[in-house]
């Protein structure tokens, strides 16, 4: 059975979600619309497959009406400010929109281990992840099932549910997509893989990648602001961008850094993370088949810090 319904314990949140309000104004019933429409010829992410979802077709995602998870529980290695005491209540996706040839969790993003749910099982297990105390609703991987997610919380909400949802993604995210999630997302958490061309054709990612993140990142901190955390640290609203640092410079970390002192907010807070290892077909390429050192991990911290952002994950 992929989920269960045993009540653990109730987590307490202080602060409204976002979403509540634009349920109550009926904004979510449009928008769960809107997303249903851009599915009959799909448009959700920048790869623009065009392919009728509705009617059983599918993409570079592997995904036609129906979600697809592969495991939900409480997280305890997520970042501090969503982990708490009771954890960060992830929901990981099967597929992905990326599919990088060094992808840690490849039996997920490129296989597709998992279990097709509907929409009232995916109300049924953000349910339980609350019942089980978690901070929040941390979707992994989500690009691709917005839709969804959307038909899921709008019954979500009618049994209960009040915690702060995280969109953790991959960072290659249309903006049109992004605006249906307006006053619905409590706390974005994008990745910024890389900024160039180069480092895409040796990842397997599309070339426009950081273009795309940029502009989907602007977006987010638009919608959120900076990352507002409560007295008992734990992250409300706002923007938290993660960054793997590759071997061999491929990163491009400087470039993003500055790039998000500059163009978002030096109050940014960032995940520098050093836990790179040749997964999948990287071992393959000659520029990623080793782990970072280091020295390269602590340049990539420096990096941040010399370009003015101070709030960086521990």
């Amino acid at each position: 059975m992929l989920y269960s319904t045993i009540k653990l314990k109730v987590n307490n949140n202080r602060n409204k979600p976002v979403y509540l309000e634009t349920a109550r104004k009926g904004i979510l019933k449009v928008r769960i619309k809107e997303a249903y429409e851009k599915l009959k010829s799909c448009q959700m992410c920048p790869r623009n497959c065009g392919v009728d979802r509705l009617n059983g077709e599918t993409g570079i995602c592997n995904t036609s009406i129906k979600a697809k998870v592969a495991s939900f529980h409480p997280h305890f290695g997520e970042e501090a400010p969503l982990v708490g005491t009771y954890g960060s209540g992830t929901i990981f996706f099967s597929f992905c929109n990326l599919l990088c040839n060094f992808c840690q969790n490849y039996d997920i993003s490129h296989y597709g281990i998992g279990e097709e749910v509907t929409d009232d099982q995916l109300s049924d297990i953000m349910i339980h992840l609350q019942d089980r105390g978690c901070h929040n609703i941390n979707f992994v991987t989500p690009s691709h099932v917005v839709t969804q997610i959307l038909s899921g919380l709008e019954i979500a909400i009618k049994r209960g549910l009040n915690i702060p949802l995280v969109y953790n993604t991959g960072g290659y995210d249309h903006v049109d997509t992004l605006k249906l999630l307006d006053g619905i997302v409590d706390i974005y958490m994008p990745d910024f893989k890389f900024w160039n061309e180069t480092t895409a054709n040796l990842t397997n990612l599309p070339g426009d990648y950081s273009e795309k993140a940029k502009s989907a990142i602007i977006e987010m901190h638009n919608q959120v602001g900076d990352l507002h955390i409560d007295n008992q640290g734990i992250a409300q609203r706002g923007l938290l961008v993660r960054h793997l640092v590759l071997p061999n410079g491929l990163s491009n970390t400087d470039d993003i850094m500055k790039f998000l002192a500059t163009n978002i907010s030096q109050n940014t807070y960032v995940n520098i993370m050093a836990q790179y290892r040749p997964c999948y077909k990287a071992k393959e390429v000659s520029e990623l088949s080793r782990p970072p050192t280091m020295n390269e991990f602590k340049e990539a911290v420096e990096s941040a810090r010399r370009n003015g952002l101070s709030r960086i994950d521990r």
